[in-house]
């Protein structure tokens, strides 16, 4: 059966924690990674979703799609009514560099060099309802604690798989019940998967994105009574 879900966030490191996580022997992602179901392929049917992970090989099931950090309440609430024990990780990353990233990878899917591209083209994405769904991070966290109990979501820092992949790979063993140690040897290195082409956020831009997400990192430190102050510098 499913046991653990990846929620995102979209480009926070979740292609490398696949990468690590599936290296483990008592884990398993029969579906590959991202296999969209409770966002874009309900249509395929419960029963379709139940056997991918109906497998009897004695392992964690799981199922990593950035985008269900978003879900709305009906769709988690239709989750946990199949899946009332399921583990969640859902990484956190300063919303400004993420959404920063994840317009220069919309970039690349159109074809466009970063320096020859607009600013008003960027603008127009960072404050499209998906990019800002994305970052809005204390709402997809009370959402998905109103059907889960806190105990079941783990929150991690895209800071700490940069400073310490070790630690934060064993954080995740550790929420899904499996030894700290990590199960793989070779490198541990955090590199920048499908981090998009390089370009250098313009003063002009990373205001934009302070206007739009400083309330909000304001409100997820006092939500989650943590401190964000490097996200604000």
């Amino acid at each position: 059966m499913l046991d653990f879900l990846c929620l995102g966030a979209q480009k926070a490191g979740t292609t490398w924690l696949f990468r690590k996580l599936r290296r483990h022997p008592a884990i398993s992602f029969p579906g590959g990674k991202e296999v969209h179901f409770w966002d874009l392929f309900c249509d395929r049917g419960l029963t379709w979703y139940r056997a991918l992970f109906e497998r009897p090989d004695g392992k964690l099931h799981g199922d990593m799609t950035p985008a269900y950090a978003t879900l709305p309440l009906e769709a988690i609430a239709q989750c946990h009514g199949l899946y009332p024990d399921l583990r969640l990780i859902y990484t956190l990353r300063n919303p400004i560099d993420r959404a920063w990233s994840a317009a220069k990878m919309e970039a690349l899917r159109y074809g466009m060099a970063i320096p020859e591209v607009p600013e008003a083209w960027f603008l127009a994405q960072f404050h499209s309802p998906g990019s800002l769904a994305r970052g809005d991070y204390e709402a997809c966290i009370r959402h998905w604690r109103s059907y889960y109990p806190r105990d079941s979501l783990l929150l991690l820092r895209f800071e700490e798989l940069a400073g310490d992949p070790e630690s934060y790979l064993s954080k995740c063993y550790v929420h899904l019940g499996l030894d700290s140690r990590p199960a793989s040897p070779g490198s541990m290195a955090a590199g920048k998967e499908r981090e998009g082409p390089p370009g250098e956020l313009s003063p002009a831009l990373r205001a934009a994105l302070g206007r739009l997400y400083y309330s909000r990192i304001r409100s997820l430190a006092e939500y989650l009574q943590q401190d964000f102050t490097s996200w604000l510098g």
